[in-house]
């Protein structure tokens, strides 16, 4: 028997975990007084690049103290800037419960050939935080794009540490609130919460941070691209705009726009807001429907960015391929494109909840899903 589709549907139908939906009063003309053409070492490109630095602070409420970068390569750039500068000195712990944390241990271990406590969770799960030793330099994602997990707090970071702790925040930040004075290391993207455009990180450093970046020199050589000192000493210029290499013009503005934009809905607390009422709509309807839940295993270490959810019905023979077919199914609907779990994570849906996406987006899809559900498994079964 045909399901019948429901009537609403998504006003925006992009919930991908990265890139992210843009805010909802995006429009392309607002990025006509970009610099273009013009180079970034002119007045002009520097007081934007000063601009996105001033602002990210100022949305993010990061302290005076702390040195804010912009850096190559997105969030990955961002990690590994701050891995191959400053591991080497001290014992490591690295903890990861997803798929990019998997990589951090990758690139420690396998490349940097430190001999580093790995300590590791299933996808759903996170690792017991209170093992962690902050005496120790500690690398950890704070949440967990791929798997729906985050860090709940920062009660396990000692306020007197020896090591630093290094955080890969970038699907936290923004709608998560961050204790910065727990976090020497702080790295995100543009494309994340803030739907900002690719290929730029922020590199986000405590004092401890800079004193160790001034002190230590790491026994292997670093490509320019990496380099954060000369002579032993900070090049301030990364921190106020003179970027390592040529940024796109065109995306700092973009992100200048998504900043005036966070302001307008109350900055970081709005931001949150709006991801906590997203999330609270998906929780809703996982509480009504018993063939699905979350990834997550302990509310308490939900994310509010990327929900990630998993089929529970027991008929279902093919996790896999049963997955995917829901969401082929609801992107040839044009009601939720590039919802599928990560290549790496277990079967299921991956819907972004961060802040750019409007609640009655993701109350609107919800039934779509439902509808999805009900119509591949009665195919499923009419094959069987």
């Amino acid at each position: 028997m045909a399901i019948k589709e429901p009537a609403a549907r998504p006003d925006n139908a992009r919930f991908s975990s990265g890139p992210c939906a843009k805010p909802p009063t995006f429009d392309v003309t607002q990025l006509s007084d970009a610099p273009l053409g013009r180079s970034h070492r002119a007045a002009v490109g520097k007081s934007r690049l000063k601009a996105a630095i001033d602002g990210t602070r100022d949305v993010l409420g990061i302290p005076a103290d702390y040195r804010i970068g912009i850096v190559p390569a997105s969030d990955t750039g961002a990690v590994e800037m701050a891995m191959w500068n400053l591991l080497g000195a001290r014992k490591v712990e690295m903890l990861a419960w997803e798929s990019f944390g998997a990589g951090w241990v990758t690139d420690v271990v396998k490349q940097l050939k430190l001999d580093a406590d790995v300590k590791t969770a299933d996808y759903g799960e996170i690792v017991d935080l209170a093992s962690a030793d902050t005496d120790n330099d500690v690398v950890f994602t704070w949440n967990g794009t791929t798997s729906g997990v985050r860090v709940p707090n920062g009660d396990w970071i000692k306020a007197e540490r020896a090591g630093l702790t290094i955080c890969d925040a970038t699907s936290a930040a923004f709608a998560q609130d961050l204790p910065w004075d727990k976090l020497d290391v702080t790295t995100f993207s543009w494309q994340k919460v803030l739907g900002g455009e690719a290929a730029h990180g922020m590199l986000i450093l405590s004092p401890r941070a800079v004193e160790r970046l001034e002190s230590y020199t790491p026994d292997w050589p670093l490509p320019k691209i990496f380099r954060l000192t000369k002579a032993g000493k900070l090049i301030d210029g990364i921190f106020e705009g003179a970027t390592i290499n040529t940024p796109s013009m065109l995306a700092v503005e973009d992100y200048l726009k998504a900043l005036d934009w966070a302001r307008s809905v109350g900055g970081l607390q709005g931001l949150m807001g709006r991801a906590n009422a997203n999330t609270k709509a998906v929780a809703d309807f996982v509480e009504l429907h018993d063939w699905i839940d979350f990834l997550a295993h302990d509310p308490a270490t939900l994310s509010n960015t990327s929900v990630c959810l998993k089929f529970t019905d027991d008929r279902i023979k093919d996790g896999a391929g049963f997955a995917k077919a829901i969401a082929k199914r609801l992107e040839a609907e044009e009601v939720a494109f590039d919802i599928g779990a990560y290549r790496d994570a277990p079967p299921g849906l991956r819907i972004w909840c961060g802040g750019t996406v409007e609640t009655s987006d993701v109350e609107a899809l919800l039934p779509w899903i439902e509808w999805a559900y009900q119509t591949e498994i009665e195919a499923q079964l009419a094959t069987a």
